[in-house]
């Protein structure tokens, strides 16, 4: 049976080798590890198994030019490649955003798999004139998850993520 928890400091390293094992390069693993040293509001959960951590997924804080109102972004999300297509991801990620939801958060942004990510909610972000900083992302994989729509901006605006991602894209 799988239990998704909150991270803790001991599961380091076992979410470093999820993370290397579910991508192709090291880089979602080296920005977690930024984020944890430089983001004191991040949200992490893990998918454990039998004392094993087999997946993990973050929430860090994003912005929106111009706009006062702190979403959050979630990436990375990983699963170990031998746990994959069970479910996991889909645990991870219920668990994560009704988490952020009941904290109070407005809005959960993320850049991903349009197939995947609409079963939790998750619109394209330009239907609410929401941008991604970075250029060529396609329209159907900048999406977000709306909590509290009177917290956006009529206006729409540039989504920011935390400066680590910018090594990333």
């Amino acid at each position: 049976m799988v239990e998704i928890r909150e991270e803790e400091p001991r599961d380091k390293e076992f979410v470093r080798r999820v993370n290397l094992a579910a991508f192709d390069d090291v880089s979602e693993a080296a920005i977690v590890e930024k984020l944890r040293a430089s983001c004191n509001s991040y949200l992490a959960f893990v998918a454990v198994e039998d004392e094993n951590v087999i997946g993990h997924i973050l929430f860090t804080p994003v912005t929106i030019d111009g706009c006062s109102v702190v979403g959050m972004g979630l990436a990375p999300m990983a699963v170990s490649p031998g746990h994959q297509r069970k479910g996991i991801g889909s645990q991870l990620t219920r668990h994560g955003l009704e988490h952020v939801r009941q904290s109070g958060c407005p809005f959960v942004i993320v850049l991903g798999h349009p197939e995947y990510y609409p079963r939790f909610g998750f619109e394209r972000a330009s239907k609410y004139k929401l941008r991604s900083q970075w250029e060529g992302v396609p329209d159907e994989a900048f999406m977000v998850a709306v909590f509290d729509k009177e917290a956006l901006p009529e206006v729409g605006g540039i989504a920011r993520y935390r400066d680590e991602f910018n090594q990333a894209m």
